[in-house]
């Protein structure tokens, strides 16, 4: 068994699209339209048979207060693994994306939190020793 989908909210596709692929080099697997959305789901430029991310529309009710309260707590709906961190955090700097964690040691990994601009906090993360 191995992931296939993962799903995040987000405010806006069209923006989300914009985020996940310029800044952060995602590439649009899947877009069809479905009604006043679409199925738009991006995957890894360095992995494109690898696991989907859905760029799933935040209207459900319950999307809201879920969100609010993650970021309230600084918890991040989903963690992005990297090679090089301080790299990382230096190319989203000139895309102006806002950390809310900066890079730091956290065990056997070092990690950095920012901001995707459309409702969610987004972990990165760097394995020691590899």
């Amino acid at each position: 068994m191995k992931i296939y989908i993962t799903s995040i909210f987000v405010d806006d596709q069209d923006k989300a699209e914009k985020f996940y692929t310029e800044v952060l080099r995602f590439t649009v697997k899947n877009n069809v339209p479905l009604g006043e959305h679409r199925w738009l789901t991006v995957v890894s430029g360095d992995d494109l048979n690898g696991p989907e991310l859905l760029l799933e529309p935040s209207d459900h009710g319950a999307v809201k207060p879920y969100r609010d309260a993650l970021v309230a707590d600084g918890i991040p709906a989903h963690s992005f693994q990297v090679i090089d961190l301080d790299k990382e955090r230096e190319r989203r700097g000139q895309h102006d994306v806002k950390f809310v964690v900066e890079p730091m040691d956290a065990g056997p990994v070092r990690m950095a939190v920012f901001d995707d601009s459309c409702g969610n906090l987004i972990q990165l993360v760097e394995m020691k020793g590899t």
